[in-house]
């Protein structure tokens, strides 16, 4: 993933799978963020093997049909943010970006019209 070049050195974790769920790219943070599951050595394995049964058919009905999902969790005192979201290349799916980053504890909320 040469054009992902920009991303390695990002203050928050991408993570990239191809349409099979096969990881494809891990930026710098992702590979800190996974090193106990492996790091950047999960690149070239399929999700599904990282993740328990309810997250695994998450993942897969997401592949399947194509879609976005995002939520929030804590882990460690640390809040985060989980956006998974289809990409595609000349328009056809090509897979999965999921990018992951902490919240601060006091964060502000705009409403724009």
């Amino acid at each position: 993933m040469e054009s992902m070049k920009y991303l390695d050195e990002a203050p928050f974790a991408v993570t990239v799978c191809d349409e099979k769920g096969v990881i494809v790219y891990m930026n710098e943070k992702s590979k800190t963020t996974f090193a106990s599951y492996g790091g950047g050595a999960l690149v070239g394995s399929s999700l599904s093997d990282c993740h328990p049964e309810a997250a695994r058919n998450k993942l897969l009905t997401l592949l399947k049909e194509q879609k976005s999902n995002a939520y929030t969790i804590e882990k460690n005192g640390k809040r985060k943010m989980i956006y998974q979201s289809p990409w595609y290349v000349a328009g056809a799916f090509a897979g999965l970006v999921e990018i992951s980053l902490e919240l601060p504890d006091e964060l502000p909320h705009f409403r724009r019209s």
